[in-house]
């Protein structure tokens, strides 16, 4: 039996409404004393965003329907246009989102179990090998399928082997909910996030993968240490455990034949095509920044037409139940509103402020970026944050190539900092919610900020350094196309075109 949601006093309500006042309040006041948002309707912008963000942290059942109120209060002041709300909304993204539902699909082709089968069937099995396959499993999986797809399958693995061997399962659903959100950093596919920032920057997936995943794996190594010293307890006990099931001839739980040839086809296939779309999209003449991207979008929805196809009895199930439909929706309404900040160069003028203030040039704005959107992920949703950086960080890059490290620090902040607390992502919450209903165990907010606050520091000085040292990964194709395009059709007509020479 589900749990009901525990309804607020009108004290609560009413406690939580003013302070959302009081920060729209006074974030409003303050951007404009500063001169970021210095016009009456970059103040709508401003107010706007920032009680969407207020409603996602105090009413988190009501965020898409103040979403779709900003939206309407943005379009009837004007501080948003109808054209620059259609621009805004990223349906190329999105689009790229609901192509994903390849992966309940391969759910059915059975792959994902032929996993958890190989790892249940090793005869040598230690408490501290079951730990780090299940790290580097759940960090894999995540920047393959997804962060949400992963941890509900690698905690199928964790309650089957806990339940079989009788230890805390505990432990072990966070070792893995903690290793997934590192892992859905390593690609565009582990993280709406990813795909958000390397189709905003112009990254290929393959750049995509060189300036990520080698900063994922060594946050993931040092992840992977850190739960087996903090946990070694739990770890101890389950070797102890495992070694009682051998002396009895008992394995990790029942084994099965999985039919899995087919759906391992499918992943090995998606993967390739994705892996080398920009070499497709060259080869096929889609160049440029009006097809940026384009085979990358397209792929997953070509993928999930076939399967669909393939399997017509279940293509509605698929449409309806392995798309977050709710969630696209936020997204998009989400874009859209921080696009309005845009439309009203609130982000041009904050990108103006930080380089007067902040002194060094791009190495100077690493650990601001990353400590702002590492506490910023801990506590809303990353894609918020992302979504109102983003514009300031194009800004930048306009201005010099060098900052495209910021890229690169606002994910591993948005990714990292998800392990913070228990809200910080998509994948801490299923997790919970699998584990009060399979567990009947409830992970207090201070037991996770815990040992995700240390994660969150280590890893966040990982990728800190290795952005110092390492070369930094720079988009193909710059977004100043649409700009200097939009500037061209806003002029007017009365004043002549410069000539080139001049």
């Amino acid at each position: 039996m589900q749990n009901e949601p525990v309804k607020e006093s009108l004290l609560q309500i009413f406690s939580k409404l003013a302070i959302m006042t009081a920060v729209v309040s006074a974030t409003g006041v303050g951007t404009y004393l500063i001169g970021v948002a210095p016009t009456a309707l970059s103040q709508f912008s401003v107010c706007t965003f920032v009680g969407v963000i207020c409603t996602t942290l105090f009413f988190w059942p009501h965020r898409v329907a103040v979403a779709f109120l900003g939206v309407a209060i943005l379009i009837g002041s004007q501080a948003m246009t109808l054209r620059g709300l259609l621009q805004a909304t990223e349906l190329d993204i999105i689009f790229f989102l609901i192509g994903m539902i390849i992966v309940g699909a391969l759910k059915d082709l059975g792959v994902l179990t032929w996993v958890i089968q190989i790892i249940i069937n090793q005869k040598h099995m230690t408490g501290m090998m079951f730990v780090t396959v299940l790290c580097i499993l759940s960090a894999l999986l995540s920047s393959i399928i997804g962060e949400v797809s992963s941890i509900i399958v690698v905690l199928a693995l964790v309650f089957q082997v806990c339940e079989t061997l009788k230890v805390r399962s505990t432990p072990f659903v966070l070792m893995a909910v903690l290793s997934t959100n590192i892992g859905s950093a390593a690609t565009m596919l582990g993280n709406p996030v990813g795909i958000f920032i390397g189709n905003k920057a112009g990254f290929t997936f393959g750049q995509f993968l060189l300036g990520a995943t080698p900063i994922a794996l060594a946050a993931l190594v040092v992840t992977t240490i850190t739960l087996l010293i903090w946990y070694h307890k739990d770890v101890r006990d389950m070797t102890e455990q495992m070694d009682l099931h051998r002396l009895h001839n008992q394995g990790l739980g029942p084994l099965v034949r999985i039919p899995h040839r087919r759906g391992l086809f499918v992943l090995v296939a998606t993967i390739g095509i994705i892996v080398f779309h920009h070499q497709i999209e060259t080869l096929l003449g889609l160049s440029g920044i009006d097809n940026k991207n384009a085979f990358l979008i397209v792929t997953p929805l070509v993928i999930a037409g076939i399967l669909m196809m393939y399997r017509p009895q279940r293509a509605r199930y698929y449409v309806e139940h392995d798309v977050e439909w709710w969630t696209l929706l936020f997204f998009m309404l989400l874009f859209a509103i921080a696009g309005s900040m845009e439309e009203q160069n609130v982000t041009r003028n904050l990108a103006d402020k930080l380089t007067g203030l902040v002194k060094g040039g791009p190495d100077a704005m690493v650990p601001i970026v990353l400590v702002i959107s590492s506490v910023g992920s801990a506590f809303v949703d990353n894609i918020v944050f992302v979504a109102a950086f983003t514009p300031v960080i194009q800004a930048l890059v306009e201005r010099s190539a060098d900052y495209s490290v910021l890229w690169w620090t606002l994910l591993f902040g948005a990714c990292f900092g998800g392990n913070i607390t228990a809200v910080g992502s998509t994948a801490n919450i299923i997790a919970l919610g699998v584990l009060e209903k399979r567990g009947h165990v409830h992970i207090g907010f201070r037991e996770w900020l815990k040992i995700g606050s240390i994660v969150g520091l280590l890893t966040g000085l990982v990728a800190w350094g290795l952005l110092l040292i390492l070369p930094v990964q720079r988009p193909l194709v710059h977004n100043k196309a649409p700009a200097k395009q939009e500037a061209f059709e806003n002029m007017p007509l009365h004043e002549p075109i410069m000539s080139p020479s001049k």
